[in-house]
């Protein structure tokens, strides 16, 4: 966020229910996030938005996504949960230790290493708990999609970057493909020997990718 904000306006919220903010009574699944996220961009004004999303984050831009564009210039979903991929096996966080859940995020371990150390803090357990939950409360079943999804992607109107780590083992690149043949005219970029979080594990690749699909839409406008 740090490198983009030095070419672009970047916003950050931190999603109700999670870290430090308030767990609102009216969270109950992610259409509600995304449901939220069109109030939050009507309410600060906001037009021309590159709205990106990572993970669950993704599964929320996505649901946003479909139900207006109105207010988006773009669209960049990176190891976006959400769609359901028969005969596709995936790591199921749940059924793991938070160690071996924070692993599995990454394909070069030695960069897991700071992020477990740096995680798995005892002043973070509140927290971690916290966020746990209301994933969990999300996404539990059915697990980390909506099957209702993919059948409205194609309403999808504005450019769409797709941005993959190719060892991703929580939403395995056959996601990503099946995002691209849903959305119309969805680029896919694949960010080798990376997992999971491509922005924290390949940073400068995720960050290039960003910027060349955003520089060429600019042009291309």
């Amino acid at each position: 966020m740090q490198t983009l904000a030095q070419k672009f306006d970047v916003i950050a919220p931190e999603n109700p229910g999670f870290g430090e903010s308030d767990t609102p009574d009216w969270l109950d699944t992610i259409h509600d996030l995304a449901y939220f996220y069109l109030d939050l961009l009507s309410e600060l004004n906001l037009r021309g938005v590159h709205l990106v999303g990572l993970s669950l984050g993704g599964w929320v831009a996505a649901e946003l996504a479909v139900r207006s564009t109105a207010r988006l210039a773009s669209l960049t979903l990176a190891g976006a949960a959400g769609l359901y991929v028969d005969g596709v096996e995936q790591l199921d966080p749940f059924l793991r230790t938070d160690e071996q859940r924070l692993r599995g995020f990454f394909h070069d371990q030695s960069k897991a290493d700071a992020i477990v150390a740096h995680a798995l803090r005892p002043e973070l357990e509140d927290i971690a708990l916290k966020n746990r939950t209301t994933v969990a409360k999300l996404t539990w079943q059915p697990r980390s999609h909506d099957p209702h999804l993919a059948k409205w992607l194609h309403r999808i109107d504005v450019p769409t970057l797709l941005i993959w780590g190719d060892h991703d083992r929580m939403f395995p690149k056959k996601h990503a493909t099946t995002y691209q043949r849903l959305i119309p005219g969805a680029k896919l970029v694949l960010i080798p020997q990376c997992g999971h979080v491509p922005q924290i594990e390949k940073p400068d690749a995720f960050v290039a990718a960003i910027e060349a699909f955003l520089g060429a839409h600019k042009a291309a406008a």
